[in-house]
């Protein structure tokens, strides 16, 4: 799917979609180019401009050739999942980045970071690219009933992608639709309505994607388009934000049961480590992810988005930049007892793992060396992982990002050589998951929690804890890495202490509700972790209790006894009914009100 995005768009996109000046409104693009809509009102006009949305997902949008890396609006989300959460620190030097440092300590404005604006930005030229498609799509004449329907799909599932991202983020977002006339400056498109209160948003995206559903086929020629059952998914983890799970668990089962890829695979879990290595992606696991590729002519392709994700210093993969330092609090969850499940309660007092004065020496769930590089343990083919690799260990912690790094024997392959300085560093081919079948199965865990069967969750969570408990797919010491399919050999010495059970049955169903609901989002944080997902689950756990606050004013207080982020920046607080969800760029609120009525309206807490 992923042939030469940029390398086509532009042709497709100069006459009628180019990228924002900040001081106009997201709607306003007018047309620079000599290419007009009667030009590009073909099949091979509509299927370039659907592929410019596709490309957005990546969320670069193309700055990274024209106003420098917008790290604020990375697809995967790792700055807001990860950073803002309690999955990672911002990494690099204190000074580096300041604006993260903003978001990190929950203490940002509306004003204050240019993130805001990127992400912002980025969103809403998906946004403009997939109304573009449909606009496009209403004027050509050379297109069957067939591929219309098809593209018709495409557009609606891409233009709720866009809109589900920004309503996670901003939570009151405005819904553009292709009905907006961006030639008659039609710019004021409100978030509230005539009374002042805030435009739900959630039944749009839902009609978008019930269009999907509707539209997309089973299959697709490329692997990277969405298909019926990724248009299903979605429509699922939608009602899953909303707590719909009544209309969440009809379609996860379906999903379960009969759902396959783009490229027709059954769904199905596969070994972990393949879902984060550009040699085995696209597996039987991959329901909808941002395609990567390098060295195919275009110098763009590849994920620019977790450019900054990368062990620094000598040795390390990449060379650059230090950022997205796993937490000890992170490393800690992965903690087991005497039966190999997980320490719910007490996982992060006591011994910490890897540190060097307080060590923790007892049993760990495997998955915690392909979360994250530990001192002294493997790291891939590069020979073992070394705290040289962290920038400022005094605010970072030990540990690096593992989930988007290549592996040595892929350099040139599956890194970039075509591009300058971050060519052969930190360009490389791993996918970004948006959703994997993982989070199918623990999403109808939780379904089973709230309305079904607690022993059904326990099945579903047993899934995903057999699969981590194969020990082939373990890391081991003192072992060959084959990337071609993410083992070491020979599987002789496990790199440390695994070990991982199973819940024994009847152990959900014995401890009741709130005990099954700690040790599905526990399972979900250990799966997910590093994935830019974490944030945005205990935002929607949350549901107006505090729960988020809770989880995340109780992390930074025992970060803050650690060489950790938090150590250094000790007035960090959270604040409930304003931090669950980020700031709308001033920027934008100017510009829309600028004639005097207010049309976007500022969230709840932020000045």
């Amino acid at each position: 799917m992923k042939t030469k995005y940029r390398i086509i768009v532009p042709l497709i996109l100069i006459g009628f979609t180019l990228f924002f000046a900040c001081k106009k409104s997201f709607l306003d693009k007018q047309p620079l180019g000599s290419l007009g809509q009667t030009n590009v009102a073909n099949l091979t006009g509509v299927q370039g401009t659907l592929i410019g949305a596709y490309s957005d997902l990546d969320g670069e949008i193309g700055l990274s050739t024209s106003t420098g890396y917008a790290y604020g609006s990375s697809g995967s989300n790792w700055v807001y999942g990860s950073v803002c959460a309690d999955d990672s620190y911002k990494g690099s030097t204190p000074t580096d980045q300041p604006d993260m440092v903003l978001l990190e300590t929950w203490s940002l404005s509306s004003a204050s970071t240019s993130y805001m604006q990127q992400k912002w930005t980025m969103l809403y030229d998906g946004i403009q690219r997939s109304n573009e498609v449909l606009r496009l799509l209403a004027k050509a004449t050379d297109i069957s009933a067939g591929d219309a329907k098809t593209i018709s799909g495409e557009a609606h599932f891409l233009r709720a992608f866009y809109h589900f991202d920004g309503k996670k983020m901003f939570n009151n977002f405005p819904y553009v639709d292709e009905t907006i006339n961006i030639t008659n400056n039609n710019l004021n498109v409100p978030n509230i309505d005539k009374s002042g209160k805030f435009i739900d948003i959630w039944p749009k995206i839902e009609a978008d994607l019930q269009s999907a559903v509707s539209n997309l086929p089973a299959t697709q020629p490329q692997r990277g388009r969405a298909n019926k059952w990724a248009a299903i998914a979605f429509l699922a983890k939608v009602y899953m934000a909303e707590h719909k799970y009544s209309d969440a668990k009809p379609l996860l089962d379906q999903l379960i049961s009969s759902g396959v890829t783009a490229g027709g695979q059954k769904y199905a879990l596969v070994n972990f480590e393949d879902n984060f290595n550009a040699a085995t992606k696209n597996s039987a696991e991959s329901v909808f992810a941002y395609q990567s590729s390098v060295n195919d002519g275009s110098q763009l392709n590849g994920n620019y988005g977790d450019v900054l994700n990368f062990p620094n210093g000598p040795g390390a993969p990449g060379g650059c930049c230090g950022f997205d330092n796993p937490a000890f609090n992170l490393a800690n969850a992965f903690k087991t007892d005497a039966n190999g499940l997980p320490l719910l309660d007490s996982w992060n007092s006591g011994a910490v793992v890897s540190d060097s004065t307080n060590l923790y020496i007892g049993t760990l769930d495997p998955r915690i060396d392909w979360t994250m590089g530990r001192p002294g343990l493997p790291y891939f083919d590069w020979g073992p992982d070394s705290k040289q690799w962290v920038r400022d260990p005094a605010t970072n912690g030990v540990f690096s990002p593992k989930k988007n790094v290549y592996a040595k024997s892929q350099v040139g392959t599956y890194s970039s050589t075509e591009t300058g300085f971050w060519g052969a560093t930190s360009i490389d081919a791993n996918n970004v998951n948006f959703i994997r079948f993982a989070d199918i199965i623990l999403w109808d865990a939780e379904c089973e929690i709230e309305i079904g069967s607690l022993q059904n969750a326990q099945q579903y969570v047993n899934q995903i804890r057999a699969r981590a408990a194969d020990p082939s797919g373990w890391v081991y010491a003192n072992s060959t890495y084959n990337a071609a399919n993410s083992r070491y050999t020979p599987q002789t010495k496990p790199a440390d202490n695994y070990k991982i059970g199973l819940y024994p049955a009847g152990t959900f169903l014995a401890n009741g509700q709130d005990y099954a609901r700690k040790a599905v989002r526990f399972e979900r944080r250990l799966e997910l972790a590093m994935e830019g997902q974490r944030f945005f689950d205990l935002q929607r756990w949350d549901n107006g209790t505090g729960y988020m606050s809770q989880v995340l004013n109780t992390y930074q207080q025992v970060e803050k006894t650690r060489h950790s982020f938090y150590f250094t920046n000790p007035t960090a607080i959270f604040t409930k009914g304003i931090n669950e969800y980020f700031p709308i760029p001033q920027k934008q609120i100017d510009v829309e009100n600028s004639t005097g009525e207010t049309n976007l309206k500022q969230n709840p807490g932020y000045n």
